[in-house]
């Protein structure tokens, strides 16, 4: 399950993530600004996390295999309505939808894990899970770059790499089950109550047992309200959003996604130059990406292993490495030798605080509202990354100095970082 959610989840962020390379054959044929592409980059985000605080719930309510399956079809499907684009209506639109259907795959894909996987795995298996996410990036760039290289125009980068995503949305339907009890399993014991072999001691309630008193991030009893197996939608958003330590984790991911798409988004631009066509330092916008997958499932382990599943204390120490690497960015020349290193070490750091992230919303919630709880995450991460795109692109466009995008990353990284130890006080 958790191979067949990697091998689909890889293939879909060659549905988003590719429009940082089309920006400047878009500028040039069509000619709209970066400022005004910000924007329709901006949407698909802010459908995104639309689509995110829904769809968590229904992969809770009837499970994530359907829904991840049918997003990968739509998105493949309306990233070739956006390549016979001729204006930004014709462009923005069809993108926006996409949003949508993009965010079909994460929350259920992370309800479909959490069913299958007990606490005490959970930071191995969201590393996996984010490592995947950020391998999608690279073959997201590497396809992209290709096209560049053949020469192909802008219109092939949204047609040629969503074909991957399409086979993987199929084979993920025909592999996967929602949970143990579909093949006959049984199903975990729920994340609170003893597992075989453990002791059967109770749980402090919080009144006994502060909270900045726990080894790690987990709930504690009385924290939030029992999971019932009849619990209705409402219920579960409810229970999500009366949870504070969860709202300021959200608070913080909101933070550390607007310094992720400024670099996915961006970064290609800044890499690109003015000779598009022509670049000598395409190619090195992939340490981007590869550092952002080893950073996942580095992030994921340590979180389990080194820290005892104190969730926080990673995303903290990742966001700080991340500012000083995107500072260090925005001072090198961009064919500078230390570019290569330097900027896989910024997406290593950014990017590796999301399987810890992700791992808080069972960690918190309970399994039964870990779909529930992703999509709401991820709702904040988006609406936050939507914000961060027409900045950026206006901050370029008014300075003429793409570099400045690690300036924008550094600071949302630092702040991100300022928030993280409050998840767990």
């Amino acid at each position: 399950m958790l191979l067949a959610t990697m091998f689909c989840y890889l293939f879909f962020y060659t549905g988003r993530q590719t429009f940082g390379f089309a920006i400047p054959g878009i500028e040039q044929e069509l000619g709209i600004s970066k400022s005004t592409l910000g924007w329709s980059s901006a949407v698909l985000l802010w459908t995104y996390a639309i689509g995110q605080s829904i769809n968590g719930s229904l992969g809770d309510r009837f499970g994530g295999r359907r829904l991840m399956s049918l997003g990968a079809v739509l998105s493949c499907g309306l990233n070739w309505m956006v390549s016979f684009g001729t204006g930004f209506a014709s462009l923005t639109i069809p993108w926006a939808f996409n949003g949508y259907a993009q965010s079909m795959g994460w929350a259920p894909g992370s309800r479909v894990l959490s069913s299958w996987w007990p606490q005490s795995a959970r930071g191995k298996v969201y590393g996996a899970y984010v490592f995947a996410a950020g391998s999608s990036s690279v073959l997201a760039f590497a396809t992209s770059t290709l096209i560049l290289e053949f020469d192909l125009n802008w219109r092939w980068i949204f047609r040629l790499p969503v074909l991957l995503l399409l086979i993987g949305g199929v084979v993920y339907y025909v592999v996967v089950r929602d949970c143990p009890e579909e093949l006959g399993f049984p199903p975990l014991p729920n994340d609170h109550e003893p597992e075989s072999g453990e002791s059967s001691t109770t749980l402090p309630t919080a009144g006994e047992m502060g909270v900045g008193e726990l080894g790690g991030d987990e709930v504690t009893a009385g924290e939030t309200d029992e999971v019932g197996p009849g619990e209705s939608s409402w219920q579960r958003y409810r229970s999500v959003l009366r949870n504070p330590r969860f709202l300021i984790a959200s608070l913080s991911i909101g933070f550390q996604s607007m310094a992720r798409y400024g670099l996915l988004i961006w970064v290609p631009v800044h890499f690109l130059g003015e000779d598009w066509k022509n670049s000598d330092t395409k190619w090195m916008t992939l340490a981007l990406p590869v550092g952002m997958a080893l950073g996942a499932i580095a992030s994921g382990w340590l979180s389990d292993r080194v820290f005892h599943s104190n969730r926080s204390r990673v995303i903290g120490l990742f966001l700080l490495l991340a500012a000083a690497c995107s500072l260090a960015m925005y001072f090198l020349p961009r064919d500078h030798w230390l570019g290569v290193p330097m900027l896989l070490l910024t997406g290593f750091f950014a990017y590796g605080p999301q399987s810890a992230f992700w791992a808080l919303c069972p960690d918190l919630l309970g399994r039964e509202r870990a779909g529930t709880g992703t999509g709401v995450m991820n709702t904040f991460a988006y609406v936050f990354a939507g914000l961060g795109e027409p900045l950026i692109g206006w901050i370029i466009e008014s300075n003429g100095q793409t570099s400045l995008v690690f300036g924008v990353v550094a600071a949302a990284c630092l702040i991100g970082a300022v928030i993280s130890p409050f998840i767990r006080r």
